[in-house]
């Protein structure tokens, strides 16, 4: 297995000019350093343009008739309207196509369109726009599809809606071809010739500023986009927003303004769907735990502020798990639910469904994992191509973010499920794949360099999905590799962990857990603040939920922390009891029976580098003074009978609970919370001499971990017979070296 080398590093430089930077910052905001260096390192150097951040003074509402495409898509739009034509939205099976298909249908719906939706099943039809799903909406009199969140390499598809008389409007946000399909309009702010701005819209931040475009030509003033677009902000930025983050869009510019609006949006949400999912995630996972269904709106007892984390870890998994395991209409049905009793009953179902999802994507990735420790060449690939024919396809996307960051490498797998796309049984052949990368590698572009191989592709440069044929999977590893093998170094290869800063444990306090809110709304490009503190001691480590995850109390000075950390067993980590670590954190406030508390939020935890240091110069002075080298009082070498007499109690009192196996280390923990003073070194003399006199057996069974077997005798045993006392005794310098 190739070990993923982790790398930690700080953004902010400690120098003269960042120093004077940051106290100018905090005066000026009435704010702490530490808070100051966290606007600086986000490039908010000076004491204005942190104000203006804090303020939100430096976000723009760019004018979406800045997009390219937008003033044709509202014509036909409202021809449409006008004509009574039958209106379809075609939508993605993502948290990201799901909110964009609810704003659009709720939009028209009030204008009085004849509209309804259709999201294709991940199952069976596959990603975009299909067809066979053309020829069907074409049998139901549809003469408008309007595609939000796909549709942009939909080049054939296109053309076969317009040999049905089908007008299409592309709205779409995913990275473009040089070429674009022959569309009534295509809006996406990655057309080469859109002069719109901001280019990190999700795919509901298309369709919301096109119908912010809608809203300024048809009812509003061009001369004051303003009041218009800010009406829109009030009706749908809590959509936007979920979409935005499950989709994980940069949380900067335009975005920044969207998600903070749409946040407060959601912390008094009226919408009955939302209200009865944040109901029914409150109560876990549990499927056999179905919450109240009331004549009357619930009281949703939220778990804490609704914040980008809890959007991207309980509300957007369950949205996502529809289109995952069983059809994205459903999320739909719930966020337009008009009654309470409908969206209770379909949030219970979504949180059902999401904890199948999550036992699938466990056996999956258990299968995965099997599948790459036995064929994937560590050695000469950098891109891990995987197939399995049973592997759910709506499931494999998480799979693989899971293999990316174990491994540190892009990953992509694929799936042969026995589905047929429309019972063709040639499709039987043909494989889904879903892909995640890792900086340095624009999966877009690795595809593209390989699109010979398969039959369709497209995505983020993170994140991808493709379509390919069996036979062609050998080739398409070769290509994609030779591709990886061109754009990525040995340092690409490393995970990489950027903390904010180091602070001192001292620094870990309630006002600054409080102050970071300050910086809120938190995402992609305006990450949540890590920090690294070195040289805690683990005074309790143990596992919690469903043993994945672990808790630690940390101690400094006499002062300790908790902390936790999801998705690692503290047993996996190598962390014991009494070990000396350094930590990668965010920070938490811990609400528990009306208190609060400050708690780390773990990212990463190692032994601390002083730690290691200190036992591997122990180790190597034990080997050389064992290789006669001499040695003088002051380095505390030469054991007395008080400390033989410390080891053979711990050891003792350790055998009468049953633990008869204990590493050096942790015997040399244990000891120093009696007080001892003894070093390593002379700990491990003193084992050897132990044996060697068969006071009690102690053997090395692997390196630094000893089993020992006490005898209980009553008789007492002279030291000084020991050859191994005796040469150490010869080896002592008592001129100190003077």
């Amino acid at each position: 297995m190739n070990k993923r080398k982790t790398l930690w590093s700080t953004k902010f430089i400690d120098n003269d000019e960042s120093r004077i930077a940051v106290t100018e910052i905090a005066k000026t905001n009435n704010i702490s350093e530490i808070c100051a260096s966290l606007i600086y390192n986000r490039g908010y150097r000076t004491p204005e343009a942190a104000s203006a951040f804090l303020r939100f003074d430096d976000v723009v509402m760019h004018s979406p008739l800045l997009l390219k495409d937008v003033e044709k898509a509202v014509e036909r739009i409202q021809a449409a309207l006008e004509n009574g034509e039958r209106i379809a939205i075609y939508g993605d099976y993502d948290v990201d196509g799901v909110t964009s298909v609810t704003i659009l249908y709720l939009y028209l719906k009030e204008l009085g369109a004849d509209v309804g939706y259709y999201i294709p099943n991940r199952i069976g039809e596959g990603y975009g726009l299909s067809n066979n799903a053309i020829d069907h909406l074409a049998e139901i009199g549809v003469t408008l599809i309007i595609t939000v969140d796909t549709g942009i390499t939909a080049f054939e598809e296109v053309n076969h809606a317009k040999s049905l008389g089908i007008d299409v409007v592309i709205t779409d946000h995913h990275e473009c071809q040089d070429n674009i399909p022959d569309a009534v309009a295509v809006i996406n702010p990655h057309r080469a010739d859109c002069p719109y701005p901001f280019k990190s819209l999700a795919g509901v931040g298309v369709i919301f500023k096109v119908l912010c475009a809608f809203e300024i030509i048809n009812f509003g003033d061009r001369n004051n986009e303003a009041d218009s677009v800010r009406s829109m902000y009030y009706r749908y930025a809590d959509l936007v927003t979920i979409g935005t983050i499950a989709d994980v869009m940069p949380i900067v510019d335009e975005n920044r303004l969207i998600v903070r609006f749409g946040l407060a949006m959601l912390e008094n949400t009226k919408r009955h769907g939302l209200l009865a999912l944040m109901e029914a995630a409150n109560l876990g996972s549990n499927p056999n735990v179905r919450p109240a269904v009331e004549s009357t709106k619930p009281k949703v007892s939220k778990p804490r502020k609704v914040n980008s984390s809890y959007i991207g870890f309980t509300i957007a998994p369950r949205i996502n798990a529809a289109g995952r395991i069983s059809r994205a209409s459903k999320a739909v049905e719930l966020l337009l639910a008009e009654d309470i009793e409908t969206a209770a009953s379909l949030a219970y179902e979504l949180c059902e469904i999401n904890y199948q999802r999550q036992l699938e994507e466990n056996k999956i990735a258990e299968s995965a994992f099997r599948k790459i420790e036995k064929e994937f060449d560590f050695s000469n690939q950098k891109v891990i191509v995987i197939d399995d024919d049973e592997w759910m396809q709506g499931v494999i996307g998480i799979v693989s973010s899971k293999i990316t960051e174990k491994y540190g490498l892009p990953s992509i797998l694929i799936t042969f499920d026995g589905t047929m796309v429309n019972n063709d049984p040639s499709d039987l052949d043909i494989g889904k794949g879903s892909g995640r990368s890792i900086k340095g590698l624009n999966l877009v572009e690795a595809l593209s360099y390989s699109k010979d191989t398969l039959v369709k592709f497209g995505g983020h440069e993170l994140a991808a999905g493709l379509s390919i044929r069996r036979k062609d999977i050998s080739d398409f590893r070769s290509k994609i590799n030779e591709f990886a093998n061109q754009m990525l170094t040995e340092d690409d290869l490393c995970y990489r962990i950027d903390a904010d800063r180091e602070i001192s444990f001292e620094d870990i306090t309630m006002t600054l857990a409080k102050e970071i809110s300050l910086l809120e709304p938190f995402g992609n490009m305006n990450n949540t603040p890590n920090f690294i503190v070195k040289g805690l001691k683990v005074m309790r480590a143990s596992s919690i939920g469903t043993g994945n995850h672990s808790k630690f109390i940390l101690e400094h000075n006499g002062k300790t922390v908790n902390a936790v950390m999801f998705g690692k067993s503290y047993l996996s980590l190598n962390i014991k009891e009494n070990d000396v670590v350094d930590v990668l954190f965010t920070l938490d406030i811990n609400k528990f029976n009306n208190t609060e508390s400050v708690q780390l939020i773990l990212q990463d935890i190692r032994l601390s580098d002083e730690y290691l240091s200190y036992f591997k110069k122990e180790n190597e002075l034990y080997v050389a003074i064992r290789q006669g080298a001499s040695y003088t009082e002051d380095d505390k070498i030469l054991p007395n009978r008080e400390d033989f007499v410390a080891v053979y109690t711990l050891l003792r009192k350790e055998f009468r609970t049953g633990n008869d196996i204990m590493s050096e280390v942790e015997i040399f923990h244990k000891l120093s919370a009696t007080s001892s003073d003894i070093r390593l070194a002379k700990l491990k003399i003193i084992l050897e001499i132990l044996n060697e006199l068969r006071i009690c057996t102690v053997e090395e069974v692997s390196p630094g971990i000893y089993q020992y077997d006490i005898y209980f005798n009553s008789e007492k045993t002279n030291i000084e017979k020991s050859s191994i006392l005796k040469k150490l005794k010869t080896q002592l310098n008592k001129n100190n070296g003077d």
